[in-house]
């Protein structure tokens, strides 16, 4: 289940929204592009090559319409060899020049929308797609024990680029297994 979690600066919560419907209108209004899509029947090892195959019409049109330059899939599971590492790099606020559009194939994670004085920490899971404008401070944790895949969808060459803010923000807000272990 898609879950929002309305938070102010002190990581107080003041919102908790499970209707996906309602979630999608409070991500609207914030520029936000939050959709489900059908998922397709993967095995949990699939490789890049299946996993793009299994959506290309939905990839097509996603890069047609944005003009995607690049894509990739980004798999971290629980017995990754460097998943502290990887967790790390996410998990401060940062912003981006290019806008960042992630599609969950399977597992979870949670985006983190630092949006005037409140965060918005949207756990995305299996068929979860999420669009967050440039410019936008946010951060991602995908949990001490990572278990996602998503499609990475680049406009520039370059991919991600970080742009670190310097705030500790992400340090008053709970973390993706909190979120998860409270609310779902």
């Amino acid at each position: 289940m898609s879950l929002l979690v309305l938070y102010d600066e002190e990581g107080k919560v003041l919102k908790v929204e499970r209707d996906n419907d309602s979630i999608v209108k409070t991500l609207e209004d914030l520029c936000i592009i939050f959709q489900k899509w059908q998922v397709k029947d993967l095995p949990e090892d699939a490789p890049e090559e299946d996993v793009l195959k299994a959506y290309e019409k939905e990839i097509e049109s996603i890069k047609s319409f944005y003009k995607f330059v690049s894509l990739d899939v980004a798999s971290i599971t629980p017995d990754h060899p460097r998943k502290k590492e990887l967790r790390d790099m996410f998990l401060k606020e940062h912003t981006h020049s290019d806008f960042e559009v992630r599609f969950f194939v399977d597992g979870m994670g949670t985006f983190y929308l630092h949006l005037k004085d409140k965060v918005y920490a949207v756990v995305c899971e299996k068929g979860d797609f999420i669009s967050v404008p440039a410019n936008t401070p946010h951060w991602f944790d995908m949990g001490k024990n990572p278990s996602f895949k998503a499609i990475r969808f680049f406009s520039i060459p370059e991919g991600w680029v970080a742009n670190f803010t310097g705030s500790d923000i992400s340090e008053k807000i709970p973390d993706h297994d909190s979120i998860v272990s409270v609310w779902l």
